[in-house]
Order: C-alpha cells, then structure tokens, then sequence
C-alpha cells in the first residue's frame, strides 16, 4: 500500500512540476546510499543497549528474580 502511494504522489508531482519529479527519481537512490550508515549506526547502538540490558540483568535472571511461585 505504501508503494502504491508513493507512485500516485510522484505521479501528481511529475503532472504539476516534471523536473522536480525527475530530479526526486535520480536524487532517490543517492539519498538511500547516503543514509546506509547512518541505519549501521543506529543497528549498532541498538544491539549495544541490547547487550547492556542482558548484561545488567544476568544477575537478577540467575537469582531467580522475577518468577512468579506457582501453587
């Protein structure tokens, strides 16, 4: 669905003003490879707290903390 609404704006862009549409086309694929490492960053940064989290928490998950008694 989202592609499809993306087509239909760059269609109604490029019916009012054609070289701005032609210009988004060929500008697209350099704005993805430019934000590549930026998306590599935030991956990182996200299995870092990740890692931070399982770390901080071994002790209380070896300790037993958190379980509920069952009857």
């Amino acid at each position: 669905m989202k592609t499809l609404f993306v087509l239909g704006v760059w269609c109604l862009l490029f019916v009012l003003c054609w070289p701005l549409a032609l210009l988004a086309l060929v500008a697209w694929p350099l704005v993805w490879l430019v934000s590549l490492p930026f998306r590599l960053v935030g991956i990182t940064f996200s299995a870092l707290f990740a890692f931070l989290r399982a770390l901080l928490m071994l002790p209380a998950r070896l300790l037993g903390g958190g379980r509920v008694a069952t009857a």
